[in-house]
């Protein structure tokens, strides 16, 4: 199962991530207890480059900022709300993980999306039924809410190409907690054994 850690803010987090062999770290760029800058970010991500993905995570992007942030940190996917990822003008090869949060996404899916809940990062659940109809036609992370104690129901009611935590994962708003992503992805991976 694919997993991504989202809201990286220290080194220790993104260590841990690293260690236990996640498959992407999210850095957030958006209003948020978990944005950082483009500058910081470079210096959070160096050990993971080429290791893992690393995901620029924006919501309602202004196009300059945008721009910037692509230059200073070069991001190997850049996350957003569906819509908005096609009104942007962006690097012809630059991956792309679009955010769906209700039935009216498109009817033709993107490849991979991102299924969240109606608030990015502010661990409300998203509907894991809807989740579960998408999933059969795509490859969908499932985000929202997300927690070591409830990631294996969701695993078994979704069905997900991958997961991703944020909120779940913290000691405190913006500050991941090593043990807490430690037990979050040893519960993604126990799920996937039964």
């Amino acid at each position: 199962m694919w997993i991504k850690i989202c809201g990286m803010t220290t080194p220790d987090a993104v260590g841990i991530a690293l260690e236990l062999g996640v498959d992407a770290l999210g850095f957030v760029f958006a209003p948020s207890a978990r944005r950082v800058t483009p500058e910081f970010a470079v210096r959070l991500a160096k050990p993971a480059r080429g290791r893992v993905q690393c995901v620029a995570v924006t919501r309602h992007p202004v196009q300059n900022e945008l721009d910037e942030m692509l230059r200073v940190f070069a991001p190997d996917v850049l996350q957003a709300d569906l819509a908005e990822l096609e009104a942007l003008d962006l690097p012809a090869g630059l991956a792309r993980m679009p955010v769906v949060r209700t039935a009216q996404a498109a009817p033709t899916l993107p490849r991979r999306i991102l299924f969240e809940g109606p608030v990015s990062g502010a661990g409300q659940v998203s509907d894991w039924v809807l989740a579960a109809t998408l999933a059969r036609r795509t490859e969908l992370v499932l985000a929202g809410g997300l927690t070591c104690t409830n990631v294996g129901a969701a695993i078994a009611a979704v069905r997900p190409f991958g997961v991703d935590v944020s909120s779940g994962v913290e000691e405190r708003p913006g500050v991941k907690s090593p043990a807490e992503i430690s037990n979050f992805v040893g519960a993604v991976r126990g799920a996937c054994v039964n």
